[in-house]
């Protein structure tokens, strides 16, 4: 059981590293689980320019990226994985900018514009997203489903875990933060991101156990 984990988030400490973290432990405690942490920020790479080349008939280069560049060694792992955990934490409505230049250079080398849509990689690969965000929980519904939704029709089964109203400062007396209620976000913090991170962690065991 292969498990790659990507990080798309730039602090490797934080909130969204904690719980990709817990999600591949949960993942690498299945029996004969082997696999790898990156951190999409430690490399240099840039989004699909829509050279179009994956979608050529020539076989040597259909459904693969002709980009090269520090994402090209990982997306051949993503390809070959058979669990992806991608964390990212929530960025004006989005995920971060790394997490979906991977996603552009990963989705579209895995489907053709034939009328069919068949997925082009060779195997289904099941993919745990980890979110999180300073925001509510209902905030991004819509978008979760659409990410989810996306990554289970061209890669393969995907669920996801969310840790919202987050904790982003230690003393927010420092910061122009005054929007947020401070009790509550560090009593989240305490009692709420534990479990956040199990749950995390029981997503990644029971994608590696599935």
């Amino acid at each position: 059981m292969n498990i790659l984990a990507l990080c798309g988030a730039a602090n490797k400490t934080r909130n969204t590293a904690t719980m990709l973290k817990s999600a591949f432990d949960g993942a690498m405690s299945v029996q004969g689980a082997t696999g790898e942490i990156i951190n999409l920020y430690d490399l240099n790479y840039k989004g699909c320019v829509g050279c179009h080349s994956c979608k050529l008939i020539d076989e040597s280069k259909f459904a693969r990226c002709a980009m090269r560049d520090d994402l090209t060694p990982v997306l051949e792992k993503a390809i070959d994985a058979d669990v992806l955990l991608i964390g990212s934490p929530m960025y004006f409505s989005d995920i971060t900018g790394e997490t979906r230049s991977f996603l552009e250079r990963y989705y579209f080398p895995g489907i053709t514009y034939n009328k069919d849509r068949t997925p082009t990689y060779p195997k289904r690969t099941k993919v745990g997203w980890v979110f999180t965000m300073n925001a509510p929980g209902e905030f991004y519904t819509d978008f979760f489903k659409g990410v989810v939704g996306t990554s289970d029709r061209i890669i393969g089964e995907s669920e996801h875990v969310i840790a919202y109203h987050t904790q982003q400062f230690e003393d927010y007396s420092k910061y122009h933060a005054t929007m947020f209620d401070v009790d509550m976000v560090k009593k989240r913090h305490i009692e709420q991101f534990p479990k956040d991170c199990q749950a995390a962690f029981d997503m990644g065991k029971r994608l590696a156990g599935g």
